[in-house]
């Protein structure tokens, strides 16, 4: 199993630094994968502003966890989906949608469903979604902005759940109880 150094303030590149008080300031300590991200200042910066850019996007709290949650499920990562199910938590999103997302079931909203559509058409297909994909994803409500947008989380979520996959990030104290593997999945 590969690890990768989980950095603090002390043992973090110079240019990580501020970043990470950034994060303390931001979430009351470190997580885990911004320590990880640490070990290289610009990463880190780049998940940072993606992160930043993302969440003032055009979607609200439900529909930012159903991308979020969506790749994390997608990629199985062990650290990204029970930190946004407690994220999700924080940000007051009905539980039946992050339960959804974690055990793969259809969302009981039509429009955050076609979003899930969506944003699984895109990774699972690198982009490459059919004419029918796209207006599936009109005709429930979105449009060509929020297209691009899903690549923006995609783009900040690869990140994370790569990096995650290669570090072995342990999961975050707060989160564990949310602790979640690919093979539980509820079907």
């Amino acid at each position: 199993m590969t690890t990768l150094k989980v950095h603090n303030i002390e043992t973090a590149p110079e240019g990580s630094k501020p970043l990470l008080e950034n994060s303390e300031k931001a979430f009351g300590r470190i997580p885990g994968l911004h320590g990880v991200l640490a070990g290289a200042p610009k990463i880190l910066e780049a998940y940072q502003t993606l992160h930043s850019l993302f969440v003032e996007s055009s979607f609200n709290e439900e529909e930012l966890t159903v991308v979020w949650q969506t790749i994390n499920v997608e990629h199985a990562c062990h650290y990204c989906v029970p930190a946004h199910t407690g994220i999700a938590k924080m940000m007051k999103v009905d539980d039946k949608i992050t339960e959804a997302l974690r055990n793969e079931t259809p969302l009981e909203d039509s429009k955050l469903e076609a979003l899930r559509t969506m944003t699984l058409s895109i990774v699972r297909n690198r982009g490459n979604v059919s004419e029918a994909d796209l207006n599936a994803f009109y005709t429930a409500g979105y449009a060509e902005a929020q297209v691009l947008e899903i690549i923006l989380g995609l783009s900040q979520k690869t990140i994370s759940n790569y990096v995650n996959h290669i570090a072995n990030t342990p999961v975050d104290s707060e989160f564990k109880k949310f602790e979640w593997t690919k093979e539980n999945v509820v079907a």
